[in-house]
């Protein structure tokens, strides 16, 4: 059975961030994930967890910036994070040191490493410099990663939401994967990005898993993000899907819930749309 956590970043947003926590609990989540960490001490964090029966199964290395103040400016600025950004390598290095700090804090196995942006309009020779970059970044973020026994997880990123994202598509992410070499650097498949960019989601899930180098699936619905059960995209139909693969294969991850509730930000939005989650509980 895949288990499901919630995120906290698109979830429960009718309540302030930290009572998160207790909803989603209370809903009968047993995991969370969010974009970002530090905003508030690890150690309220990890009482919140703890306080909660909840594990951190997933959090973001910064976007940029190398504190809680210039994070949230890099993010206000359109930084997407610098893994693939010539110039950024020390930004890049001190934004993973400090998101080990927070993953020991939380003891979450996984960071995700954001890519970054492209140029509008950027010739191949750029994206060349950017290619190069990433998979020299990523190969010693991996190791610093590993040292600790937990995962570093690259995404494809639709180019709808997040226009000039480096990474798009499933085949360029694991390709990377294997050019860096590195056991701990898996991808991070969002099933609501993969189906807006390339679609065949089911027989990509197929094709992946098996092999090791997925680490992570999130899911939403399709076009609009909302809940998993609306929309072109058959979640239930994936879940089961990964269900039957990782039950083959000994995958033992989780699926992040990454979507806005359709009523999101009215009291009690988020749990009022969670009827699809029954099944998977």
């Amino acid at each position: 059975m895949p288990r499901l956590a919630a995120n906290l970043s698109m979830m429960y947003t009718e309540l302030p961030f930290l009572d998160r926590f207790e909803a989603a609990a209370r809903d009968g989540f047993k995991g969370v994930e969010y974009l970002f960490p530090y905003a508030f001490p690890a150690n309220e964090l990890a009482a919140r967890l703890k306080g909660n029966g909840l594990q951190q199964v997933l959090f973001n290395a910064p976007p940029g910036g190398t504190d809680a103040h210039s994070i949230d400016a890099a993010w206000a600025a359109n930084l997407r994070g610098t893994a693939s950004l010539p110039g950024h390598e020390a930004q890049f290095r001190a934004g993973v040191a400090l998101a080990l700090a927070y993953a020991d804090a939380l003891d979450c196995p996984r960071i995700h490493l954001m890519a970054g942006l492209l140029p509008a309009g950027a010739p191949s020779t750029v994206r060349s410099q950017h290619q190069d970059t990433y998979v020299a970044n990523l190969a010693w973020a991996s190791d610093e990663i590993g040292r600790s026994g937990r995962d570093a997880l690259i995404e494809p990123i639709n180019t709808r939401d997040m226009p000039g994202f480096f990474l798009n598509r499933q085949d360029q992410a694991h390709a990377i994967v294997q050019q860096v070499g590195r056991s701990n650097l898996k991808v991070q498949m969002d099933l609501y990005h993969c189906q807006v960019v390339e679609g065949d989601v089911a027989m990509k899930i197929r094709q992946y898993l098996p092999g090791g180098s997925l680490g992570h699936f999130q899911i939403a619905g399709v076009p609009q993000r909302q809940e998993p059960d609306i929309g072109e995209l058959n979640n239930d139909y994936l879940l089961e899907v990964i269900d039957e693969v990782s039950t083959a294969c000994g995958w033992r991850g989780w699926v992040g819930c990454e979507y806005r509730p359709r009523l999101g930000g009215s009291p009690g939005g988020t749990s009022a749309g969670l009827g699809w989650f029954a099944k998977w509980r």
